[in-house]
C-alpha cells in the first residue's frame, strides 16, 4: 500500500488586492493562463508526492470543492475543512489537522496563493535531520524597484531590473510535524503565536530556497507569471 502524503492548502482568501477579479471567486481561483491558481499548486503538491490534500475553505469556498470534487481527475484525494466562522489562519490550520490521520509523520502547508517549483526533498531531509517542529521555506527578498550599482570612484557599473535584497521573507510553505496541531491556536494566526514561541524554543527550521516562487499579491503579479510560463521562463510540473 502507497504510503499517504497529507498536504494543507490554506485557501480562504478573499484576495481584496485583486478586486474585481475576486469579486466573485475566493483568491485561491483566480485564473492565470485558464488555470486557477490553486490548480497549479496542487500540481506541484502531486509532483512532490502528496496524496491528499486538504482545502482549508471560507470565502466562496464551494467554488474550490466545486473545481476538485473528490479530487480524482487531479490525482489527489480531496478533503474539506470549511471556516463556518473566521478561525485566522492558525485556527484553520488546527481545524484542517483534523482530517489527517494521527500516525501521520509530516504534513506539507501551503498559502493557497503560492506558486512554486521547489522540491520538497531537501526541506523534508532538513526538518528530519533538525528534529524541528516546523520548518518554513525561505526566499529572497525582491526589491520593488531596479537596483544600481557603483564602484569607489562612484561609477554606475550595473543596472539590475529585479534586484534582490539581502534578507529573506516567509515563503509561505511549511513542513510540520503531525503534532504541531496542540501548538496551534483555536483562533488567530500561527505566525504570530505558535512560530514565535517555536523560534524561542529552537524548533522552528528556516530552508532557503533559490527557485522560481511568487505569491500572488497583484494583477501586475499574474501578468508576470503568465508570461513567464507562456514563454518557457517557469516551467511547473503540468506544464512541460
Amino acid at each position: 500500500m502507497t504510503e499517504r502524503f497529507f498536504a494543507l492548502s490554506i485557501a480562504g482568501g478573499r484576495g481584496e488586492r485583486l478586486r474585481p477579479l475576486t469579486d466573485n471567486r475566493p483568491k485561491p481561483m483566480v485564473e492565470i493562463n485558464n488555470k486557477p491558481i490553486i490548480g497549479y499548486q496542487v500540481e506541484w503538491m502531486r509532483a512532490q508526492g502528496v496524496t491528499d490534500v486538504v482545502f482549508l475553505t471560507g470565502y466562496m469556498g464551494e467554488m474550490i470543492q466545486e473545481y476538485f470534487g473528490n479530487g480524482s481527475k487531479h490525482g489527489i484525494t480531496a478533503h474539506y475543512s470549511n471556516e463556518n466562522t473566521p478561525l485566522g489562519r492558525g485556527g484553520a490550520l488546527k481545524q484542517g489537522l483534523g482530517h489527517v490521520p494521527i500516525e501521520a509523520k509530516v504534513v506539507l502547508v501551503a498559502n493557497g496563493d503560492i506558486i512554486t517549483n521547489q522540491s520538497l526533498k531537501p526541506m523534508i531531509k532538513l526538518h528530519e535531520q533538525s528534529q524541528a517542529t516546523g520548518t518554513m521555506m525561505l526566499v529572497p527578498y525582491p526589491s520593488q524597484y531596479g537596483v544600481v550599482e557603483s564602484n569607489d570612484q562612484n561609477i554606475v557599473t550595473q543596472f539590475i531590473e529585479k534586484g534582490r535584497l539581502p534578507f529573506w521573507i516567509n515563503a509561505g510553505v511549511y513542513v510540520f510535524d503531525r503534532g504541531i496541531e496542540s501548538l496551534l491556536p483555536d483562533i488567530g494566526d500561527h505566525e504570530t503565536s505558535t512560530f514565535q514561541d517555536l523560534a524561542t524554543e529552537g524548533k522552528l527550521s528556516a530552508f532557503r530556497s533559490d527557485m522560481a516562487w511568487t505569491s500572488i499579491e497583484s494583477p501586475k503579479d499574474i501578468t508576470n507569471i503568465s508570461n513567464q510560463i507562456k514563454e518557457g521562463q517557469l516551467i511547473l510540473p503540468g506544464n512541460y
